[in-house]
């Protein structure tokens, strides 16, 4: 990850990042560390989230970062992540639900079976992550719940039903923790994030599936940003670091665009 002056922006916060072994995940995990941030890393991927856990420690020195193999579907999991940051970060104050995965085929040749991991891994796992996280998060206010759902959750394509959906899903479900934590008068944040096409691994597979060289992909991708220009793990990044800082203490249950203005036409 490229490096960036550091600020102390989240100086003193305890993040769990989920989906952190590679992209967006990693991204987020680099940026609040270097931010101040005590991060515990989450993946599938145990070993490539254990790997960019040691470069962080490597870089700003050991108990920076930590790593656990995370399914992220598993309410198991999910208790063994949080007995983790309980035990390596001193408790949570900003979760980071970033695992996602694509869902394939239009309404009529999408399979059952690929809808409902969709929504298992792009939904199942927010709903999991904020049970079980509120009750340490409550114990280390102020708080800051950042669910990445898509500017697919809120713009639709005929291409797409089961991701449009499970990522509408993330944003309405943000809204209601929002309004919940609020209602209880805890200090603790709930918002989305709703980036468009982003230049992680995802797009290496799209270039493949389609057999097309990856700069071919990213020429027609930008066209179809007002920005002309696909964005950067870093674009996100930035979104995230400002709704896990208590500079954003005034914003919940909102949803955050970061779409090169693909929303606005």
């Amino acid at each position: 990850m490229a490096k960036t002056e550091r600020t102390g922006r989240v100086e003193g916060k305890k993040a769990l990042v989920t989906g952190a072994a590679q992209g967006l995940g990693a991204a987020h995990a680099w940026t609040l560390a270097r931010e101040g941030a005590k991060v515990l890393l989450t993946d599938i991927n145990g070993e490539g989230a254990a790997a960019q856990a040691a470069a962080i420690n490597a870089e700003l020195g050991e108990g920076t970062a930590f790593a656990l193999r995370h399914d992220v579907t598993s309410p198991e999991d999910w208790d063994a992540a949080i007995a983790m940051a309980v035990a390596k970060l001193g408790g949570l104050s900003v979760l980071v639900n970033n695992a996602g995965v694509g869902v394939r085929g239009n309404i009529e040749t999408a399979t059952l079976e690929d809808w409902r991991r969709g929504f298992a891994i792009n939904v199942d796992s927010v709903f999991l992550g904020c049970q079980k996280a509120l009750p340490v998060m409550k114990e280390n206010q102020p708080g800051s719940i950042v669910n990445i759902s898509s500017i697919a959750g809120l713009i639709a394509s005929d291409t797409m039903p089961g991701y449009n959906a499970s990522k509408a899903a993330v944003w309405m479900l943000s809204k209601s923790v929002a309004l919940y934590c609020a209602k209880r008068g805890w200090d603790i944040r709930c918002n989305s994030v709703h980036p468009t096409f982003v230049d992680t691994p995802i797009l290496d597979g799209i270039a493949t599936n389609a057999n097309l060289d990856k700069d071919v992909v990213m020429g027609k991708l930008a066209r179809q940003i007002p920005l002309g220009r696909v964005g950067e793990p870093q674009d996100i990044a930035n979104g995230v670091l400002y709704l896990a800082s208590d500079e954003s203490r005034f914003m919940t249950g909102a949803e955050l665009k970061l779409d090169g203005g693909i929303s606005a036409l």
